[in-house]
Order: C-alpha cells, then sequence, then structure tokens
C-alpha cells in the first residue's frame, strides 16, 4: 500500500478519536478522560513521526533503487565491454601466436639452412652484395666475384674481389662459424649458453687464422688486410664480450672484421671515392676536349682570315677591270655598230655588275692574347 494512503488513513482514525474523546470530555468533564485524551494526543504524535520517518525512508529507498539499476544497467555495459574486448584480445593472441609459430618455423628452416657451410658462405655472399650494390658499386666493374688473385704465393679464390681507383684491390671473405653459435641460443642449452658461446668464440678466431693463411692480402696492390665480413651483429658482438682482445689479434694476422654496419661505411668510402675519381678524370677529358677546341677556332680562324683576303683582293682586280673592259672593248664595239656592222644588238646591251662590297678584315688581334692560341701552318696540300 501506498505511503501517502497509510498517512491519510492514519489521519482520519486519529482525528475521529479526538472528537470522539473532545465530546465526552465536554459532557463528563471528568479526570480520566482529560488524561486519556492526553495519552492519544502522546500516541498521536508518535505515529506522525513514524509516518514522516516512514516517508523519508519510503523516498531514500526509491532513490537507492534507482541507483542499484543504474549501477546494474553500468555493470551490465561494462560487463559486456569487457566481453568484447576479452574476445578481441583473444583473438589478437591467437593470431601472435600463429604468427610467432610461423617465424619460429621459419627461423628453423633458416637455422638449418646456415647449418651448412656451404650455404653459410652463399648467403654471407648474397648479403654482401646487396651492400655492394647500395653503396653504388657494380658487378665486373668496380667488384668481382670468386676472381683469382694471380699470386702464386696465395691459394684459394676470395669470395668478393673489389677494385680500388689507382689499381688496387681488396679481398673479402664471407664464410662465418655459426654452429656453436646457433646451439648456444637454443632453448635445450640455455644454462650452457655461455660455453657454447666461448666455443663460437674459438671457432672464429680459427677461421681469422686459416684466412690469414691464404695470404690474399700478401697479393700485389692490396692492403696489408683481408675482410672477413660476418653478417650478423651479434656473431661479432657476442665474441667481443667474451674476449675483448678478438679484434686486436685479427689484426695481428692481416684480417679486419666486418659486420653489415662497419661493412656499409667501408663501402661507401669506396663508392665515394670512385666517385671523386670519375670526377677528376672527366675534368682532365673536359680540359683536352677543350684545348683541342681551342685550336680548332684558330685553324678556323687563319682560314677566314685568308679566305677574306683572297676575296678583297678579287673585288678590287674586280673593279679595276671593269673600267679598262668599258673603255678598251665596249665603246669600241659600239662605234662599229653604229657604223653600220651587221651583229645582234642585244648583245651589246652589255652591263657589268657592280663589284661585292668590301669584306670586313677579320684581325687576329681581335682574339685576346690569353684566349689565342698558336696554330700550325696550314700547307696547300691540307685545304
Amino acid at each position: 500500500m501506498p505511503a501517502y494512503v497509510v498517512t491519510l488513513l492514519i489521519g482520519l482514525m486519529a482525528g475521529a478519536a479526538i472528537g470522539y474523546l473532545v465530546a465526552r470530555l465536554k459532557s463528563a468533564s471528568s479526570v480520566a478522560d482529560r488524561a486519556l485524551l492526553d495519552d492519544y494526543k502522546s500516541q498521536l504524535e508518535a505515529e506522525r513521526s513514524k509516518t514522516e520517518s516512514a516517508v523519508k525512508l519510503n523516498a531514500e529507498l526509491v532513490a537507492m533503487k534507482e541507483s542499484v539499476e543504474k549501477l546494474s544497467t553500468q555493470a551490465n555495459e561494462a560487463n559486456r565491454i569487457r566481453t568484447e574486448a576479452e574476445a578481441k584480445l583473444n583473438t589478437t593472441i591467437l593470431e601472435m601466436r600463429r604468427a610467432s609459430e610461423s617465424i619460429f618455423d621459419e627461423t628453423k628452416k633458416i637455422a638449418g639452412a646456415l647449418s651448412n657451410s656451404q650455404t653459410r658462405g652463399k648467403f654471407g655472399e648474397a648479403q654482401l652484395e646487396l651492400l655492394l650494390q647500395g653503396a653504388g658499386l657494380r658487378e665486373d666493374h668496380e667488384y668481382f666475384r670468386q676472381k683469382s688473385t694471380t699470386d702464386s704465393d696465395s691459394s684459394g679464390i676470395p669470395d668478393i674481389t673489389v677494385k680500388m681507383p689507382g689499381g688496387s684491390h681488396i679481398f673479402i671473405d664471407s664464410k662465418f662459424p655459426f654452429d656453436r653459435f646457433l646451439e648456444a641460443f637454443d632453448p635445450a642449452n640455455e644454462a650452457d649458453r655461455d660455453e657454447f658461446l666461448q666455443a663460437h668464440t674459438k671457432d672464429l678466431l680459427k677461421h681469422i687464422e686459416a684466412l690469414a693463411k691464404r695470404g690474399y692480402h700478401k697479393s700485389q696492390g692490396s692492403p696489408d688486410f683481408v675482410v672477413l665480413f660476418v653478417p650478423f651483429e651479434t656473431l661479432l658482438s657476442e665474441a667481443l664480450r667474451l674476449d675483448s682482445n678478438l679484434l686486436e689479434k685479427a689484426f695481428k694476422v692481416g684480417v679486419t672484421v666486418a659486420t653489415p654496419t662497419s661493412m656499409m661505411a667501408l663501402l661507401r668510402t669506396i663508392g665515394y671515392i670512385f666517385t671523386r675519381n670519375k670526377l677528376a678524370e672527366n675534368a682532365d677529358e673536359i680540359q683536352k676536349v677543350a684545348s683541342t677546341f681551342l685550336k680548332n677556332i684558330t685553324l678556323l680562324h687563319t682560314k677566314i682570315v685568308a679566305v677574306g683576303k683572297a676575296i678583297s683582293s678579287t673585288s678590287k682586280a674586280y673593279e679595276d677591270l671593269v673600267p679598262t673592259a668599258e673603255k678598251t672593248v665596249l665603246s669600241p664595239a659600239r662605234r662599229i655598230h653604229n657604223l653600220g656592222v651587221t651583229g645582234d644588238k642585244d648583245k651589246l646591251a652589255i652591263e657589268y655588275p657592280e663589284a661585292p662590297a668590301s669584306v670586313r678584315e677579320l684581325k687576329s688581334d681581335e682574339l685576346g692574347d690569353d684566349d689565342f692560341i698558336d696554330a700550325e701552318e696550314i700547307t696547300d696540300g691540307e685545304k
């Protein structure tokens, strides 16, 4: 039953009771009835207080109910969002697991392939060739694959021979030890990893010593070192961690160990030297062409001067010839024709063309002293 109905009923009952008691008090005016009336008033006030408390409690319950309903709605929404997020997370984890398994499988294939020394050599050579091309060097121009050093005191053929400007060569070997390194990072050997890496460091030193004995760096026109290329930075860094003097030991026997980072720096330097050398060659060629061009200009200038002088001389002779011809030939011919000698009259209407304009003389001193180059004398047979 709603609270306002309860309150109304209690008020009606209290009003009726008070009316009844007042009526009896007026009729009897007894002390007992007055005491009873006071008692009823007290009870009425108590009930009224209880009713007001009940109303307030009911309002608080209604507010609490609304809050609970709101919290329930929010909890349901949060649960829905959490469920969707968990589903997405599970999907992502599954995809990552599949990708990890795929990478693991591919890594196993690569590791299996690199377990063969011949395959390792081809892998290192292929990566080295990418670095060579990235540095702007061209095969069979600036570098060569597996070309003999042609020196009798050298054994074997280097994987890559880089030609340097000036005729010198740098020999690069791309084979590298990998077995102990691969075993060191096998999860089954995690406890003994440093022992395997120690073995890897020894294998690397043995490979350096074997490479030094081939004597590539003793070939004519070669620097006093041969380059050992290792295609993984960690192959060298792990060895250096256990033997900090490894590079110094390699230098002493004429071997420089290079990783992709240091190798790219070396090859880019070589590429830069080639570029600068090409620019210098082009400058020399330009100077030669320019020198020949200026000589040809001088020869042409000499011929132009000779032709100009010949034209001027011919023009002057023509100017001298026309008056003589008019005086000695045309004038007597007209007199003979006027005396009645038959002949073609039109043929006597001779007009000599004017002499060509004078040719501007091209003087040698129009060329500056610095620009003029002495030309070879042109003979009649060369004209």
